[in-house]
């Protein structure tokens, strides 16, 4: 009877694993079907992206799997130089292909990418751990490549920060999102290298009205 059973657990090990196949094809499939879903329901013109909001609720949804959750912040480096150097139109093509830089980036991935506003981008994404921060990096190099527009040579680097779930347990998007922000922030003005990655503190740092402190608008009134 022992001998029977053992010849038996292969094909159950078997059976396990192939019902592992369709549930990880369905959970693909879904994650697709959501990502389109978010695109569709407000895509910002400009950048072809859509917004903080539909980022949050993608985001969160991943956090619900427990997956190896990143988020990244974006903030553009001299975008103002470019439109009073070569006009509005060479700012726009500037965002017209960081959004889609990002967008290619983020459809070979579980991943999506939204526009905050301005020069401001997000990214919330599954990276294996032990790949995440030089696929972080390829991004980063991948949007700083130039293109040309109107004869002219454009390029706009980016400072990005980045927050792991797994070193901000429990948290949600938002929050993942403030802490992205404040890594950034320390990249942008040279306080710590890229790439760093968000602490407890940077997702908990003191905010003047709701923003982070340096960034514009937080001079005005709270409403």
């Amino acid at each position: 009877m022992l001998a029977k059973a053992l010849l038996r657990q292969p094909s159950r090990t078997l059976v396990i694993t192939a019902a592992a196949v369709p549930l990880a094809l369905a959970i693909l499939a879904d994650d697709v079907r959501v990502r389109r879903q978010l695109h569709a329901a407000r895509r910002d013109p400009l950048s072809g992206l859509p917004g903080r909001e539909e980022l949050t609720v993608y985001g969160d949804r991943l956090l619900d799997r427990r997956a190896a959750v990143h988020v990244m912040l974006l903030d553009g480096n001299g975008f103002k130089a470019v439109n009073d150097t070569y006009g509005h139109d060479a700012g726009d093509a500037v965002i017209a292909v960081m959004g889609r830089r990002l967008a290619r980036w983020t459809s070979r991935r579980q991943a999506l990418a939204a526009r905050l506003g301005g020069d401001e981008f997000a990214v919330a994404a599954v990276l294996p751990a032990q790949s995440a921060l030089a696929d972080i990096t390829a991004l980063r190099e991948q949007l700083h490549q130039p293109f040309t527009h109107d004869a002219h040579t454009l390029q706009m680097t980016v400072s990005m920060g980045i927050a792991r779930a797994a070193d901000l347990p429990g948290e949600d998007t938002a929050r993942l999102l403030r802490g992205a922000d404040r890594a950034m922030y320390k990249v942008k003005t040279g306080e710590v290298e890229f790439p760093y990655l968000a602490t407890r503190a940077d997702a908990y740092a003191d905010t003047v009205n709701g923003r982070r402190a340096g960034r514009p608008g937080t001079h005005l009134p709270a409403g």
